[in-house]
């Protein structure tokens, strides 16, 4: 985890990147707006597009260890994918400015960063896809649809989140999560029913 001076610089630039841009943030404006030293940011980021990827990797290292955890506790596979998608969406939609600016500028990324950040990616969606093989050759989901399209589309849906979902808005992220699970596991199904939401 970020010490305190580097998680204020992290916060600064998040709120600037998703504000105005990256092109259009300098150095300078998240110096000031986290009210440090160009040299404290310089001590953790050389670059502003290491900064950029800093904001990303926190978000899927602790998505990832969420995953991990989960799978940890051995639930059925449908438990298992209900938490894990619920897990995954709340903390897309309470980090919804971080998941937004990553998505918006990972163009920016040097070939080094993406290198990780594919890496990273790919490590994530293997792993869901693993819960998914798994509840298909048991027989607790459906093959119907192969095991890829299914992670691709759920994290689709999710990755999504950032261009409509809103901290205002009607549905709070533990009622998006539960409703985005019942659409993945209804699709899974393979007779008709799927684990019902904790009540």
């Amino acid at each position: 985890m970020p010490g305190a001076t580097e998680q204020k610089i992290i916060d600064a630039a998040v709120r600037l990147f998703a504000s105005q841009g990256y092109d259009a943030t300098s150095v300078q404006e998240i110096v000031t707006a986290a009210e440090v030293t160009k040299g404290a940011l310089y001590h953790y980021f050389r670059a502003k597009d290491d900064l950029l990827f800093e904001i990303y990797r926190l978000l899927i290292t602790s998505q990832s260890a969420d995953m991990d955890r989960i799978i940890g506790l051995g639930l059925s596979a449908g438990e298992t994918v209900r938490e894990i998608l619920g897990s995954l969406v709340v903390s897309t939609a309470e980090r919804v400015d971080e998941t937004a600016v990553f998505v918006r500028e990972l163009h920016r990324l040097g070939e080094d960063r993406m290198t990780e950040f594919r890496a990273e990616r790919r490590r994530y969606h293997e792993t869901f896809l693993a819960v998914i093989e798994k509840g298909q050759a048991d027989g607790s989901f459906s093959s119907a649809v192969p095991a890829d399209t299914v992670v691709r589309i759920a994290l689709g849906v999710v990755n999504q989140l950032p261009m409509w979902y809103r901290p205002d808005g009607p549905k709070p992220p533990s009622v998006l999560a539960g409703e985005i699970a019942d659409f993945v596991l209804s699709g899974l199904s393979a007779g008709g029913q799927y684990p019902e939401r904790p009540a």
